[in-house]
């Protein structure tokens, strides 16, 4: 009997479970391991931030759903890592600890013959000073909760403007010099403008665009050369008209470092040091590793064994010029090199390199957005983890004969702004692969044309709303939930 134990149900972590456990006997256990109870389809959380969603439309509880599906699950969080085992444990484990009910508060020791750490990213907003969800008229859309917070704040803004005929600023964007996810904030922005413009107040909002992005289009991957209606457009080139069309102002090279009650202090790359005011803003903020420790058997630190900042896994980490990276740097099967039955998909692998150009101000300060990994990259990751566990379970031999690296995957973006059948935009791009591979791809950015592609109008809208619905019901694991792809 072999026991897989996942931390995190994110997508990447309930990907793993899901795939496990319907391929796996009932003889072996699959355990998950994660603080929250509930699971959360995260790319609709947009549409939370602009009232047309609730949360309730977005999450389901994990426990009920993993009983019946024969997953163990325990609402903890991880507390430090044993990949030896200890004196008195002879298998490796993972000390965790209860937060909820009865137990939290208690320390437990879980031992695994596979461990899938699919922890993601902490949401660092205490990097970036006074940048706290629902102070200072700034919020965030990284969960459920906290795009109900935003809808709050904007529908209260939204509010005063139609009863008076006042103005107001609204800022969206990045929070931190070097945070990503700027996909998110990109479509949260455009919601908003739409939102505006259903109410009847958009003549009377500033509506402005801040990121660490060099260019706009950027998305933390270089920017991206693509057919757009069957001719090559630069991303840059594509969101500027979808800004310009929209009246939406924008702020570049912008890394912001505190805010205040509607005021947002940032350096750009000139090295000036600048600020913005606003009414109400959304930023997103840095993504970190949540600091893990891990220890060997005679308990002595071993953290640099796992961990470089987030889990280290196959890809080379050595230092060289940004110039040298390739495609070949990034991790294929996402295992530790030390300890080879760790495994650390989605966003809780450490990233070899920056995929954008790294970039200084004047003032020797990093600006410039860190690798995306999230979404569509979570879920591919997470299964192709799972089936070498699958298979090194099944055959009695150690298999990674699945492999996906961000230099040969590609990926789907949809921003949608909008809601419902008949009215919406949006704004599709499919990018491969995601990391560019220069190499094979000189005349072209790094990515293939054929498959690198921009398109406008309610027709990416259809299949946002589609996605949403078919996502949720991939996620519960109804009958044959594993024909929808990653």
């Amino acid at each position: 009997m072999a026991k897989v134990v996942i931390l995190g149900a994110g997508i990447a972590g309930h990907t793993a479970a899901a795939h496990l456990r319907r391929q796996l006997s009932k003889e072996h256990e699959v355990l998950v391991v994660s603080p929250n109870r509930n699971y959360q389809w995260v790319p609709s959380n947009i549409w939370i931030g602009i009232g047309r969603m609730e949360p309730k439309d977005v999450i389901f509880p994990l426990e009920p759903l993993y009983k019946k599906k024969g997953i163990g699950y325990k609402q903890a969080k991880v507390s430090s890592f044993h990949p030896e085992g200890s004196d008195t444990e002879h298998k490796p484990f993972v000390r965790v600890e209860y937060v909820f009910g009865e137990q939290k508060g208690i320390q437990e020791d879980i031992t695994y013959d596979y461990l899938i750490n699919a922890t993601g990213p902490k949401l660092a907003f205490d990097l970036t000073e006074n940048l706290l969800p629902g102070t200072n008229k700034t919020y965030s859309v990284c969960t459920y909760d906290h795009a109900a917070h935003a809808w709050s704040g904007l529908k209260d803004l939204i509010g005063k403007l139609k009863n008076t005929n006042t103005t107001a600023r609204i800022l969206i964007g990045t929070g931190h010099p070097k945070a990503t996810c700027q996909g998110a904030a990109f479509e949260y922005i455009l919601n908003v403008e739409q939102e505006l413009r259903r109410n009847k107040v958009r003549e009377q909002v500033e509506l402005t665009w801040i990121s660490n992005e060099y260019k706009l289009g950027d998305f933390g991957m270089d920017g991206m050369l693509m057919r757009v209606s069957g001719k090559p457009m630069k991303s840059d080139e594509l969101v500027e008209m979808v800004f310009a069309d929209r009246g939406i102002k924008w702020i570049l090279g912008a890394g912001v470092t505190k805010v205040e009650e509607g005021k947002a202090f940032y350096e750009n790359l000139d090295g000036e040091f600048k600020t913005e005011e606003f009414d109400f803003a959304m930023l997103i903020p840095a993504f970190s590793g949540h600091g893990f420790k891990a220890y060997d058997k005679a308990n002595k630190d071993i953290t640099e064994k796992l961990f470089k900042g987030f889990m280290i896994v196959d890809a080379d980490y050595s230092s060289k010029p940004y110039e040298d990276w390739t495609v070949q740097d990034w991790p294929e099967t996402y295992q530790n090199p030390t300890y080879q039955n760790i495994f650390a998909p989605g966003i809780a692998f450490a990233p070899p390199h920056s995929i954008s150009k790294p970039r200084k101000s004047k003032n020797g300060t990093d600006i410039f957005p860190s690798p995306p990994r999230t979404g569509m990259p979570s879920g591919i990751t997470a299964k192709l983890v799972a089936d070498n566990i699958i298979d090194s379970i099944t055959t009695g031999s150690e298999s990674r004969k699945h492999k996906g690296s961000l230099g040969n995957m590609g990926a789907a973006c949809i921003a949608s702004s909008g809601y419902g059948l008949l009215q919406g935009s949006g704004i599709s791009i499919t990018t491969f692969p995601i990391a560019p591979d220069y190499k094979k791809y000189p005349e072209s950015g790094g990515r293939d044309l054929n498959k690198t592609i921009g398109a406008l109008g309610l027709a990416g809208h259809w299949v946002k709303l589609s996605l949403h619905y078919a996502f949720i019901y991939k996620a519960k694991m109804k009958p044959f939930w594993w024909l929808i792809p990653e």
